[in-house]
């Protein structure tokens, strides 16, 4: 039993594919069987890695020598590589349809969002421009508060809110983006592009669209990836600008 241990910590991220297949596959299952796919697999797997992370230490389950490897799959690099590649199957004669509508989308998506989030942070008793600003971000896309509260030099409690309140938003998208579809008419590239661009959140958008249509799925991942480099760059500049004058 040692030497199969040491063999699995030695090929650490090839255990982490495994845990992680097996994870969407009974998540699948789960869906399948329990619920009539009314609740999606992404979400019942986002739900149990979550879960999985609160039993862990500092770093979530890769806090554990035997699953050190999901560092490395969870990380960054691999997040990166893998919203990049889901917008790779989108076609470029449906990305212009979507046109000036599109962009609208974009703008609007993030400065809705961030608006939220700073009022709810100003509700719950939060009143420094930094606190305000990363949980205003935070709303955008759990990538979006981090990287403005980081760039602002937000503390380490409030950066770590704002990843909450991405996760909450990522997980509910997931979770009524197929009850909804039906009636916002998301059933077609153009609707789902500007869908990605109003939502924003890479992970519940893809996830949402792939219950309704896995065809839409690199549509909505393509605005939505715009979504999250276009908050990263507002947050910390423009938007943290106009929060500092109406929050003086």
């Amino acid at each position: 039993m040692e030497t199969i241990a040491n063999l699995l910590v030695k090929h650490d991220l090839i255990l982490a594919f495994f845990v992680v297949g097996v994870i969407m596959y009974l998540s699948f299952m789960l869906s399948k069987k329990l619920t009539n796919n009314k609740i999606p697999a992404a979400a019942i797997a986002i739900t149990t890695g979550l879960v999985l992370a609160y039993f862990g230490g500092n770093k979530g389950i890769a806090s554990i020598p035997l699953f050190s490897g999901m560092a490395l799959l969870g990380g960054s690099m691999m997040r990166d590589f893998t919203i990049v590649s889901t917008a790779m199957g989108a076609s470029i004669s449906q990305i212009k349809k979507a046109g000036l509508i599109g962009v609208i989308s974009l703008l609007l998506g993030v400065c809705m969002a961030f608006v939220f989030g700073v009022s709810l942070a100003y509700l719950l008793g939060y009143q420094d421009i930094k606190s305000l600003v990363t949980i205003g971000a935070g709303a955008c896309t759990f990538i979006v508060g981090p990287v403005t509260g980081t760039a602002i030099g937000a503390s380490s409690d409030i950066i770590a809110i704002s990843i909450a309140i991405g996760v909450i938003k990522s997980v509910l998208v997931t979770l009524l983006t197929p009850a909804i579809a039906k009636h916002i008419g998301l059933n077609n590239p153009e609707t789902a592009m500007i869908y990605g661009g109003m939502m924003g959140t890479t992970s519940g958008v893809t996830a949402g669209l792939a219950a309704v249509d896995t065809k839409l799925v690199p549509y909505g991942a393509l605005t939505a990836t715009f979504y999250t480099g276009l908050g990263c760059l507002l947050c910390p500049s423009v938007l943290y600008f106009l929060t500092s004058l109406i929050f003086k």
